[in-house]
């Protein structure tokens, strides 16, 4: 069902011309560097957000679970089995669902800035860059103002895959190029500055004849690049074959950060092997951090605390590893 347009004229009026500025790819910055400090952006969060954006020297360590951030108790069973807290607690949000800043606030005092992916599920690309679901976005973007914290946001992640209903076959990399800048825009027009954009393919190896590019809205439009990729016990069991080709085809059009934003490694014999490759790729690289998808769906269990090998091997990588101190800056 379709949604109201954002009333206001004025206000709806400068959302389309913020939307409109620029061309696709175009950085209205004049860099595609990824040195976040020379960008001036305004803050309306008590907490600063500059340094979040590029943690020289330290990782990000995120995790998905259900129930997370309204809940903790299932984070805290990861943080217990791998030895580290994470400073990243990721949730799924579908378009329509209300944002909650009490759950944001409780991850934040846990020492975790939470990770929203944001599904599309209800609409369609086309109709969010035509405006339907103006309204909605409006009022998603003045409660993501309001909780006054850092907020990291993705919104159609995978949109290079053919899975979801935003993906490749019910939508054009112009409508999501389209429907990303709108989003961006409302956000601006209500000064919701405390989001962390993030743009989040899926690695190419999943649907190899899909260019990347066509989806990239600009880096003026976006903080970071996540990208999901699960390992299996194959072709694509170290980080640098899966993840590998997918960075280098996203250097040819930007460098900002890369996350790792959803991964995880299925049950099996070198399920220990390919977990310290993993957090050993993210270690060495640029890369700023992993979310741990730690989830029993679809027939395979992702999660971490219920295999002893699996654990010790991720807890062994990153007992190293310094972390992102989200909450104490």
């Amino acid at each position: 069902m379709r949604r109201n347009r954002l009333v206001g004229p004025l206000a709806l009026l400068a959302v389309l011309v913020l939307a409109a500025c620029g061309g696709a790819g175009s950085d209205h910055h004049g860099t595609t560097g990824s040195s976040r400090s020379a960008r001036s952006r305004p803050t309306s969060t008590t907490v600063p957000i500059s340094d979040l954006l590029d943690p020289q020297g330290t990782k990000y360590l995120g995790v998905e679970v259900p129930g997370a951030p309204k809940s903790l108790r299932k984070v805290r069973t990861f943080a217990t089995a791998i030895g580290r807290k994470p400073d990243l607690i990721g949730e799924y949000i579908g378009f329509g669902q209300r944002f909650d800043p009490a759950a944001v606030r409780a991850a934040w005092a846990y020492g975790a800035m939470t990770y929203v992916a944001w599904e599309p599920y209800g609409t369609t690309v086309a109709d969010i860059a035509s405006g339907n679901d103006n309204s909605y976005i409006d009022r998603f973007a003045k409660s993501v103002r309001a909780v006054g914290l850092p907020v990291a946001l993705s919104f159609g992640h995978e949109m290079n895959g053919n899975w979801y209903p935003w993906g490749t076959s019910d939508s054009t990399p112009a409508q999501f190029v389209a429907a990303w800048r709108l989003i961006h825009a409302i956000f601006t027009a209500v000064r919701a500055n405390n989001v962390i954009w993030v743009w989040n393919p899926n690695v190419i190896s999943a649907n190899p004849g899909v260019s990347l590019k066509p989806y990239w809205p600009g880096d003026s439009y976006v903080d970071w690049v996540g990208i999901t990729g699960y390992f299996d016990t194959g072709a694509y069991a170290t980080f640098k074959t899966l993840f590998g080709p997918t960075m280098t085809q996203i250097r040819t059009f930007t460098s900002e950060p890369v996350l790792i934003a959803e991964t995880s490694v299925p049950t099996g014999p070198g399920e220990a092997a390919t977990a310290r490759s993993l957090v050993a790729g993210v270690r060495r690289s640029n890369v700023i951090g992993l979310i741990w998808f730690n989830y029993d769906k679809a027939g395979q269990d992702w999660r971490l605390a219920s295999r002893p090998a699996l654990r010790a091997a991720m807890a062994g990588q990153l007992a190293s590893v310094p972390l992102v101190q989200v909450s104490r800056r």
